[in-house]
């Protein structure tokens, strides 16, 4: 069990996804990432713009940390708690729900990259919370989706002052293959501790389906480590599909992605 995580959810325009890694390991980075899920799930379609969703998922994240040191208060007979509730919910509505967490309470976040896709435009649009940047693979080459700006891990949106997520926009034409994953993948080593090069293995892969994709990054994973992967590790493959042909079937149809 770890705390790695991806999802994807669709609007009424757009495919929007999320992958990331969550603080720790085993049942506690298990239950926190699937906070973050049901989250994302919950919001992705009904939330206007990315920034809303990364705020709405980092307010979902506090709030549950407070809710573990309301719990703490709440079985440590020294502790004076009141009616022992914390009254910081989580509206929905991408405000800053999660405020107010207790202090002392166990540090807790994630970082992810949150997409979104839209099907009539060759375009993605991401924002960064300490993620790895995605790779786009084109024509034989690798090219790392890098933003000018990040922003901070969820769970410590408010550290620096009123959380800000900045949008980043790239080029996402018919063909382009893009490769999401976890630090568990560059940081996979082999015995003489020498991380899995992926930027400079995948743009052999440019051609391959999503499907293929992952198997030979799998397998490369395994031969690069000797078959003994340390950390978790997650990977998400996505291929711009072209349009569709406008034919009675499909009057309304545009781009996709799978």
């Amino acid at each position: 069990m770890g705390g790695d995580l991806f999802a994807a959810a669709r609007t009424t325009a757009s495919t929007r996804l999320i992958i990331g890694d969550v603080r720790g390991k085993g049942l506690p980075a298990y239950s926190h990432a699937a906070l973050i899920l049901g989250a994302f799930r919950a919001a992705a379609h009904r939330q206007a713009t990315l920034p809303r969703l990364a705020r709405h998922l980092d307010g979902a994240i506090r709030w549950d940390t407070s809710q573990w040191h309301t719990t703490t208060n709440n079985t440590n007979p020294n502790t004076s708690t009141g009616t022992g509730v914390d009254t910081e919910t989580d509206t929905g509505t991408g405000t800053d729900a999660g405020a107010g967490v207790g202090a002392g309470a166990e540090e807790t976040f994630a970082t992810v990259s949150l997409l979104d896709i839209p099907d009539h435009r060759h375009e993605l649009s991401t924002i960064s919370c300490g993620h790895p940047p995605p790779l786009l693979l084109r024509n034989g080459h690798a090219h790392p989706l890098t933003p000018h700006h990040t922003a901070l891990p969820i769970g410590l949106g408010t550290l620096a002052g009123p959380p800000n997520y900045p949008i980043e926009t790239f080029p996402f034409h018919p063909g382009d293959l893009l490769l999401l994953y976890t630090d568990g993948v560059t940081e996979a080593r082999n015995p003489h501790g020498t991380f899995y090069p992926l930027t400079e293995r995948a743009p052999a892969w440019t051609h391959h389906t999503p499907h293929h994709l992952l198997q030979q990054l799998r397998q490369d994973l395994l031969t690069h480590t000797n078959g003994r992967l340390t950390d978790d590790a997650a990977a998400v493959a996505i291929r711009r599909l072209p349009p569709h042909p406008h034919t009675p079937d499909h009057p309304h149809a545009g781009d996709g992605a799978t």
